[in-house]
């Protein structure tokens, strides 16, 4: 075989989808900056990593749980406190679920119908928590699920309130009438649909998140924060709040919101314009309820802002940065709630000159470089643990 006819040309439609995507990415109506453009770069290969996931690691016959958002894969305002999991389905076939529940705030499970894209939301099928199971004593549990019509993926979300304590469990998925048998052999038609199957993947993925928030965030007006709803299409016990800021590098954004003691699970983040978590690990991009400092009127005030808004310029413990995004959409997150939010429990927000945020909130205590740095320095020790990928 010569080389010139050795070549199959399998991945011919995933090289002109990676150059249509390119030109998506460096042409993002959003981009304010260079460093815009290359964090969309950066975006571009966690785009290219899923979908290649999608098309080759996800398989119906033999489905394992796949995770495909992470740090290294951000997308669709992802939860810097969230492990993901996901598993394909096909219709009416019985499949078993099993694991150990682990230390996690919540665990929660939810079966999509179709897909998300850049008109539409996907559907939700089904959706549930672990308090729905019966858990053994030493942390086992198993159910089955008989994939109902329109069901496509069942998708697992094991979120965090306290990096430091909380521990991951385990969990497998089974397809009852395949397990035993040995895969397809691979063939070239399979393969070449795959590549066709990442190849619309990425394009797609990247057309949905453009077009997604502007579904939600940038419905709202600027610099505000919705009253706490159930979240659309989302999980059973899951409020939200959502909103998107718009800060020059001298104004801060005081985010005050009361703690709320009737749920596992109390966060809020801040994200980019490319509608992904931003840089969760070495800078304080997302906080929660056990993570952040609680005043003693049981409300819990966030500073979002550029640079750090302490006394002197100090950073403080309830920063959260903006690390050069100047837009960017918030979101804050209730979870395993016993009881249904109202306007008193959800936040208000106020924009001030950043070297007045002490005179805002004059018991603020300035951290020192070594202070901020050690937190740092924990989150980064606790995603390590937490999101191997």
């Amino acid at each position: 075989m010569t080389q010139a006819s050795a070549a199959l040309g399998l991945t011919k439609p995933l090289q002109d989808a990676i150059a249509e995507a390119e030109e998506l990415i460096a042409n993002a109506p959003f981009i304010r900056t260079e460093a815009d453009r290359l964090e969309g770069y950066d975006y571009l290969s966690g785009r290219i990593r899923m979908a290649m996931q999608t098309a080759f690691d996800y398989d119906l016959d033999q489905p394992v749980f796949i995770n495909p958002t992470h740090q290294f894969s951000r997308q669709g305002l992802d939860n810097p406190d969230a492990v993901y999991l996901n598993a394909y389905l096909r219709e009416g076939v019985e499949y078993v679920v099993r694991g150990t529940r682990g230390t996690s705030a919540d665990l929660s499970f939810q079966v999509m119908g179709g897909s998300y894209s850049a008109t539409s939301a996907a559907t939700s099928l089904m959706a549930f928590d672990e308090r729905e199971l019966s858990i053994g004593p030493d942390g086992s549990f198993e159910f089955t699920y008989v994939a109902e019509p329109g069901a496509k993926t069942l998708i697992v979300r094991e979120v965090f309130n306290d990096w430091d304590t909380e521990v991951r469990g385990t969990l497998t998925i089974e397809r009852v009438d395949t397990l035993g048998r040995p895969r397809r052999p691979l063939s070239e038609a399979t393969l070449r649909k795959k590549y066709e199957v990442a190849a619309r993947s990425l394009t797609s993925s990247i057309q949905t998140w453009f077009a997604f928030p502007h579904f939600f965030q940038y419905k709202e007006p600027v610099n505000t924060l919705t009253v706490p709803a159930s979240t659309p299409g989302g999980l059973s016990s899951q409020f939200s709040s959502i909103g998107h800021y718009e800060l020059a590098e001298d104004e801060a954004m005081i985010v005050s919101v009361p703690r709320c003691d009737d749920c596992t699970y109390q966060a809020i983040q801040v994200g980019s314009d490319w509608y992904a978590s931003t840089d969760y690990e070495t800078h304080q991009t997302s906080l929660t309820k056990a993570q952040a400092a609680c005043d003693e009127d049981g409300m819990m005030r966030f500073v979002i802002s550029e640079r750090p808004p302490g006394p002197a310029g100090a950073p403080v413990a309830n920063w959260l940065e903006t690390t050069g995004h100047r837009t960017g959409p918030i979101m804050l997150r209730w979870q395993q709630l016993t009881r249904a939010l109202a306007a008193a429990d959800g936040p208000t927000v106020e924009v001030v000159p950043v070297a007045e945020v002490p005179k805002h909130l004059p018991d603020l205590v300035g951290l020192s470089a070594e202070e901020y740095a050690e937190r740092i320095a924990a989150r980064q020790r606790a995603v390590a643990r937490r999101m191997i990928s």
